[in-house]
This record gives C-alpha cells, sequence and structure tokens, in this order.
C-alpha cells in the first residue's frame, strides 16, 4: 500500500502541529489551498496524510514530522482499524526481537512478496512464545499486505527507541484516543498492588523485584498489572475483549525476554472469566485483579453452583465479590491475592456475610483506601484488598488491617488524576502493611492514628460488618492544638500584612491609542519565542508541574506519566522565565516560572511559552496572556469544557524596556494574588483549627 493513502483527521493535523482543532478549522476556512478531503464524512472529513505534512511545511507550521507520529498516523488510519494494525505491528516487533536476522531478509524484499512470507515466520514466533491456543492469531498474507509499510516504519522505530519502547508507545497511543474504550490501571497503581503481593519478608520489596513466581490476572485489560511484577516464572492472563486480549498479550511478550530457559511461561486466552474460565484447576502463587465493577450481567443466574463460591454466593450486585472469590479458587496455600475494589463493596448490606465469612476464615488480610484519582472512576476513593489462601493446619488471622492513605498527608495535592505523589502512598501504605506481614510476628503492630491500624476481626463482626477503613482508624492530630493555631495566626497576620503592602496603587487612565499588536503565533515563526505542549513525560526524580498546581499557584506535585525508556518524547524540563498556561477550561491564568519551579517536568493540558529574552519579557508575556479579551478571542468552545489556543492570543508590540515596565506591574500583581491565596489558605486552616479544637477540648471556649 503507498503511503499516500494514510489519511489523517483535523485530530490528527492538530496533533503534527502542536495546535488545537479550531486552528486546524480556520486554515481550511482561511486558506484555499489547504488540501481537500479524501475521505471520512463531511463532519469528520480526512486528509492525505503526505499532503497535509507539506502543506504544514510550506506554511512554517511543521519543521519535520518525527518518524514515531509518521507511524501512529499510519496506523490509525489503518484501513482494517488500529487495533488490527497495532496487532500486526506488535508481531512484527515481536520477529524484529527474537529473529532480527530473518526479519531483515524479509525486510529486503517487496511489499507483496513480504506479505507472503510473513505469516510462517510469525507462527513460528507466536507459538514459541505463547504456544497453542494463544489469544494472538497468526495474520493471514491478504490481512497482512495493507500493512507491509506500517511494519516497515515501525520496525525502524524499533531500531531508533527498541521493541519493547516502540509497542508502548504506538499501545499508548490507541489508549489514549480511545480513553471510554479502556479501564487502565495506572503504573503507580500497578507496582503498588504488586509490592502488595510480594512473599512476606521479602527483601526486595522495596526495589520493585521479588522472588520469582506464578502470577495469574484474570481481567488482564491493558496488562499493567502483570507489567509490574518482578522476575515471574510465568505469567497467566485472561481478557473478555479479543481484540485487548492479543494487545495485552504482545505487550507481555516485550516486556518479557524471549525464548530460552529463563525466559518465564506466558499464557495469554480470551474469553469471560467468570462464565468461562479459561485456566480451571490452576494454582498460583499470586493473583493480581482490577475487575470490571457494578456489572449485573456477571453470571448471577447461570453461576449458583460454582465450587468457586467458597464464602457464599455473590448477591447479583456484588460482582465484585464474585471476582474476589474467582482470585481466591486460584491461590495455591499461602498464596496472595491483591485485589482493585469500589469502596461500596466494604460496607454494602448485600455482602455482608461473604465479608464476614472472609475475615472468620482468615482470607481478608488488610483494606486500603487510596486517595481519588489512583485510577477511574478518578472521583472516587478506592480501595484495596489484600488475599491470601487459608492452609490447613493454619490458624484463621486474629486481625485485619486497615489503612486510609486517602486521607494520610501521603495523598499530597487534592483529588485528581495525575495529581497523586505515588511514591508517598506507596510508602504509607508499605509502612503500615511491612510489619503487619512479617513473618512470625508476635508484636503488635503499631497503630498511627488516621492513617492504619490492626483491628481484631471480633470487632468487625457485626451486623452490618463494615469494613471502610476510616469507619475503625482513632482520628488523626487535629493540629487544633493552642500553640500549632497560635502559630498560624502569627502567619496569617504577617501574610496579612503583605497583602496590604502589596495592594495595587489607585488605577491610574491610560491613552486609549490603538497599538499595533501581533500574536503568540506570529512571534512563535518569527523565533521570538517557542511554545511547546506538555504531556507528563519523563523518567527519573524531576517531579511534574500539572494543571491543577498551576490553577491552584502551589509548587510541581505529579509523578511522570510514561515509563523510562518509552520512545514518547523527552521530559519537557521547565527554565526561569518559562510562561506557562492551562490548555483547557483554565481561563486567564498564565504562570512564570521561577528558579523553586525550573527543572520540573510540564504536564499534560499545559503550554509553554518559551521567550527570547532579547526580544520578550516573560512577565509582560504573561501579563498580555491573562486579559480576559484576550483569552475570550482565543478559546474554542465544546459542549463541557473551553480550549486555548495560545498561538491566537494578541500582544503589543513593544520595544524591550516598554515590555519591562508591564512586566514589572505584572511580577507585582502576580505576588499580591500569591499572597491573597496564602492568606485565604491560613485563615481556612485557623478557621477549621479553632472548629476542631474546641470540639475536641484542645482548646478552652474562653
Amino acid at each position: 500500500m503507498p503511503d499516500s493513502s494514510t489519511e489523517v483527521t483535523a485530530a490528527g493535523i492538530a496533533r503534527l502541529a502542536g495546535v488545537g482543532r479550531a486552528a486546524v478549522s480556520n486554515w481550511r476556512r482561511r486558506h484555499p489551498d489547504f488540501p481537500k478531503p479524501v475521505g471520512g464524512t463531511e463532519a469528520s472529513p480526512s486528509f492525505a496524510l503526505p499532503e497535509v505534512e507539506q502543506w504544514l511545511r510550506d506554511q512554517g507550521k511543521l519543521a519535520e514530522v518525527p518518524l514515531r507520529e509518521r507511524v501512529w498516523q499510519q496506523l490509525s488510519g489503518h484501513p482494517d482499524g488500529a487495533v488490527t494494525a497495532l496487532v500486526h505491528a506488535g508481531c512484527a516487533l515481536l520477529l524484529v526481537r527474537d529473529r532480527p536476522t530473518a526479519w531483515l531478509e524479509m525486510a529486503a524484499v517487496s511489499d507483496a512478496r513480504m506479505a507472503e512470507v510473513l505469516p510462517v515466520a510469525l507462527d513460528h514466533v507466536l507459538t514459541n512464545r505463547f504456544g497453542e491456543g494463544r489469544a494472538v492469531p497468526t495474520p493471514t498474507a491478504s490481512a497482512l499486505l495493507p500493512s507491509v509499510p506500517l511494519l516497515r516504519a515501525t520496525a525502524e522505530l524499533a531500531a531508533e527507541a527498541g521493541t519493547r519502547p516502540a509497542f508502548d508507545f504506538l499501545f499508548g497511543r490507541q489508549l489514549d484516543a480511545n480513553p471510554r474504550q479502556y479501564t487502565l490501571t495506572p503504573p503507580g497503581l500497578a507496582e503498588l498492588m504488586a509490592d502488595l503481593a510480594q512473599p512476606a519478608g521479602d527483601a526486595a520489596r522495596r526495589g520493585g523485584g521479588s522472588d520469582s513466581r506464578t502470577v495469574l490476572d484474570p481481567a488482564a485489560g491493558t496488562g499493567s498489572l502483570l507489567c509490574a511484577v518482578g522476575r515471574p516464572t510465568a505469567l497467566y492472563a485472561q481478557e473478555a475483549d479479543p481484540g485487548l486480549s492479543a494487545l495485552t498479550a504482545l505487550r507481555l511478550a516485550l516486556h518479557t525476554q524471549g525464548s530460552g530457559a529463563d525466559a518465564p511461561t506466558l499464557t495469554a486466552r480470551t474469553g469471560d472469566t467468570l462464565r468461562t474460565d479459561a485456566f480451571p484447576g490452576l494454582t498460583v502463587d499470586t493473583v493480581l485483579c482490577h475487575p470490571p465493577f457494578n456489572e449485573r450481567n456477571w453470571g448471577h443466574d447461570d453461576l449458583a453452583y460454582d465450587p468457586r463460591w467458597e464464602y457464599g454466593f455473590p448477591a447479583r450486585t456484588e460482582s465484585e465479590l464474585a471476582w474476589v472469590q474467582h482470585a481466591l479458587a486460584h491461590l495455591r496455600e499461602g498464596g496472595t491475592a491483591v485485589v482493585l475494589m469500589p469502596p461500596a463493596a466494604a460496607s454494602r448490606r448485600s455482602g455482608r456475610r461473604i465479608r464476614a465469612d472472609l475475615l472468620r476464615r482468615g482470607a481478608l488480610r488488610a483494606v486500603i483506601a487510596l486517595p481519588a484519582g489512583a485510577a477511574p472512576p478518578y472521583g472516587i476513593p478506592l480501595h484495596i484488598w489484600v488475599l491470601r489462601k487459608p492452609g490447613a493446619g493454619r490458624p484463621p488471622a486474629p486481625e485485619l488491617l486497615v489503612v486510609d492513605a486517602a486521607e494520610s498527608e501521603a495523598s499530597g495535592a487534592p483529588a485528581g488524576r495525575d495529581r497523586l505523589d505515588w511514591p508517598a502512598v506507596r510508602g504509607a501504605v508499605l509502612d503500615a502493611w511491612t510489619p503487619f506481614d512479617a513473618p512470625g510476628r508476635r508484636e503488635p503492630v503499631e497503630e498511627r492514628p488516621g492513617t492504619s491500624r490492626a483491628v481484631p476481626v471480633i470487632e468487625l463482626l457485626d451486623d452490618d460488618v463494615d469494613l471502610a477503613p476510616a469507619r475503625h482508624l482513632p482520628p488523626p492530630a487535629t493540629g487544633g492544638d493552642a500553640a500549632e493555631l497560635a502559630r498560624v495566626r502569627e502567619r496569617l497576620d504577617d501574610t496579612l500584612r503583605l497583602t496590604a503592602r502589596l495592594t495595587p496603587p489607585p488605577a491610574v487612565p491610560g491613552e486609549q491609542a490603538r497599538r499595533p499588536v501581533t500574536t503568540v503565533g506570529e512571534l512563535a515563526r518569527a523565533g521570538a519565542l517557542h511554545l511547546r505542549t506538555g504531556s507528563g513525560a519523563g523518567s527519573g526524580t524531576a517531579p511534574v508541574l500539572t494543571e491543577h498546581d498551576v490553577l491552584a499557584g502551589t509548587g510541581p506535585s505529579g509523578t511522570p506519566s510514561v515509563p523510562a525508556g518509552s520512545p514518547e518524547e523527552e521530559p519537557l524540563l521547565l527554565e526561569p522565565g518559562d510562561v506557562v498556561v492551562p490548555v483547557v477550561g483554565g481561563g486567564s491564568v498564565a504562570r512564570v516560572v521561577d528558579e523553586a519551579t525550573a527543572g520540573a517536568v510540564l504536564g499534560r493540558n499545559l503550554q509553554l511559552l518559551r521567550p527570547d529574552p532579547a526580544a520578550l519579557d516573560p512577565w509582560f508575556l504573561a501579563g498580555f496572556l491573562r486579559g480576559t479579551a484576550n483569552n475570550r478571542q482565543a478559546s474554542s468552545y465544546a459542549s463541557t469544557a473551553t480550549r486555548l489556543d495560545a498561538r491566537r492570543i494578541q500582544v503589543p508590540r513593544l520595544p524591550l524596556d516598554e515590555q519591562r515596565r508591564y512586566g514589572e506591574r505584572f511580577s507585582v500583581l502576580a505576588a499580591f494574588e500569591d499572597a491573597l491565596r496564602e492568606a485565604g489558605r491560613l485563615g481556612g486552616q485557623l478557621v477549621q483549627g479553632m472548629y476542631d479544637g474546641l470540639t475536641d477540648g484542645s482548646v478552652a471556649p474562653e
């Protein structure tokens, strides 16, 4: 298939050029030479990718399309759909990694001949890696023919970045492009669940490694949980969706070593796990599971006499308790299961008998409440249940560990996606779990008010069997004692005095003469500034400046969203003088990066404007970015959000000295705004502390 057959939508064009979709619509209206649609519909047309690239290049809006973008556009425009194309690309990457010489020989022939010889080579690699009955069928020659140009480009990307990072990039783009189609398990959560499943007393617990073991994920989804397991001997995965099952199998294969004695066994199957278990009779050391929540059609009417319901037959509304018992049924004695659960499963009356039996028999070992934003649905503080298969001759565990990471200081920034300090959350949870799970423990576990407690099982076996951690924890220290409140009041006094000093003087009327203006887009084309969009990608310890941080005026609080080694763009590190604005829903907000924020990674949904200090003053630029009228004319509106196209924002053409005069004034206004924000925070802390102190008796009413 010639490269000219690859089509791209308006959204794809916006991604190539680093602009919003509204800008693409404007280009189509304003430029008669903009490429004509070659497909799609009237409401959602598609365009020939080479024509679009050439037009963007001619207009100075695109220097060169990165290889990864070219490969993604070929994949997303595949005639058989992106999932089929991604499966073909994953098979080719597995061949490139495991049989590089064979790939080079096949890549030297014509496209038609390559499509003919590839199935035999792919079948050999897939059978060697997955065995028979695998989730990844061998593509036929006719199915592969349209994919050959994509496979060649994918191999080129693998040569540049590596086979695993190449697939991770393409798979990640597919997930980002279809957010409602997939339920994701974020990397930080997957690592925490894998840590909790490690054998008791494992010295490598905090290093991300573990003793070799067999691991099953019965609701594998995108494979994140199994990818987080260190040094397994065997991995088993089952997923109901055939396309996702194939993609997950390929992801796992590329995340583990190829053929050889040291390679873990990898078995992936397709099917409805609860109705049609692909691994009957299998027992493993560990089960990790992020099941679908709130399913009514999970098989209640068909599975009434299933032997898995050892702890009770789940109600129709308790699908999560069916998954819990499925996990226990696949554990060897003493094996550990870690299951992500909705918080309602800990307290719904319909599940109280099963919860009670799990406690009586010692199968449920811990219930951990996570901060909201840990995983979809992001507005709900989900729970992790840690379970252990009871063994013959072992007395039931007398205690249940409850941990409330949702209320701990480790949860960091306010609830929400991409705002969690995962290393801190992980540390808080493991600091409670590790001593509780210590082999041969005899001493009582330290109680941490508001965070963790080992609760005697007898206390939980009441009429409700409510396992919500917050209900069984002693209240945290309120900070409402008189001495602490006095310190808060002193800081508030200092902040209010600073606010008074920074209050702007009376406004002086200015001349209304019309000034010549330019736009941010024109300044970028002239080289006066560089415009970039953040992704939150990165590695190492550098924090991420998130959208929430910019809106709230706080320090960087996020963690990188892309694992190290991914071919996603290099982390975009902030420098002093950079100007950052939110892309979506931010309104009139702009932030000038200072020395304290410099070095952080630019997060998602943020645009960076890096002015040339010889041409533009950053505070001058930030001030005009915040103008209400400016934001109004540069924003596009959808049904649920406002999107800012920074290229359309207008800035007066002024000499640098005049810019600095404006910049100084804008800088003082920003300091005044920060002081007001801090005063509001301290005032709220003082008020709540007084309420808490008066109600708990640590403050007298006089």
